[in-house]
């Protein structure tokens, strides 16, 4: 057996339909991924996304949960930097939005932590936060864990990415690395893919249904690859299968 979840994250939507961020039209972007994704999604328990759901324009929400709505699964959402909190949670409150907090999928747990902080491009887990993922984790039973945030918790390997990934970083490592039953960690933010192992744990960011970020650049930079998500598997035995899928263009 094994649960199947579908990754969306920074979509940067607003309330033009036409608007544009960084040369794409993010809505357009977004419902091409979603189009992309009908055959995983017809097999998934629920949908991920993590923030970044509009670009600063609470209007986006509307296109949002117009779209997400009509999946029939469970979409659990947590809020990124260009997010507007109020507005979010007026917009997406009640099913099958689910804001935060933790839910479990078959032999794992699977645990969203809100990293953003109003005003701020760069991330923080407060005390409460901490203490919720510790709670979470330590009382899954059994199941192994699956953590997700906003920010990223590790170097991408990018001068300017890094200055505006989690601040506290140690702190939440510290949380994981207290309880064994934690698989992986899964971020968006970052608009590029990585897949890499820490301390028996994989780390894995997603790039964007948008625009991505050149990997590696000291910079900003923008990089052609298209929009994407991301299909995970996870495993009874612990183990996670997952594919980056990328959107090409029509």
């Amino acid at each position: 057996m094994a649960a199947r979840l579908i990754q969306f994250t920074d979509p940067h939507l607003y309330g033009d339909a036409a608007a544009t961020l960084r040369g794409i039209a993010t809505l357009p972007a977004l419902e091409r991924a979603l189009a992309h994704a009908q055959a995983p999604l017809r097999e998934a328990s629920a949908v991920l996304v993590t923030g970044d759901i509009v670009q600063d324009d609470a209007a986006g929400y509307a296109h949002f949960r117009r779209l997400f709505a009509s999946l029939g699964k469970p979409v659990h959402c947590i809020s990124g930097n260009h997010d507007l909190l109020d507005a979010m949670h007026a917009a997406l409150a009640g099913p099958p939005f689910v804001l935060g907090g933790h839910f479990d999928a078959g032999a794992w747990r699977v645990v969203m932590l809100d990293s953003a902080v109003a005003g701020m491009a760069s991330g923080e887990l407060t005390p409460a936060a901490l203490a919720q993922l510790d709670l979470a984790l330590g009382t899954a039973g059994g199941r192994h864990a699956l953590v997700c945030l906003h920010h990223h918790p590790v170097d991408m390997g990018s001068l300017w990415l890094d200055r505006v990934g989690l601040v506290n970083r140690d702190d939440f490592l510290a949380v994981i690395d207290h309880h064994p039953n934690v698989r992986a960690v899964l971020w968006g933010h970052v608009h590029q893919d990585l897949d890499v192992m820490r301390r028996e744990v994989r780390f894995l960011s997603t790039p964007s249904t948008c625009a991505q970020f050149l990997p590696g650049a000291n910079d900003f930079a923008i990089d052609a690859r298209p929009p994407a998500y991301r299909v995970l598997t996870l495993r009874d035995s612990g183990e996670i299968d997952t594919r980056v899928e990328w959107v090409a263009a029509t």
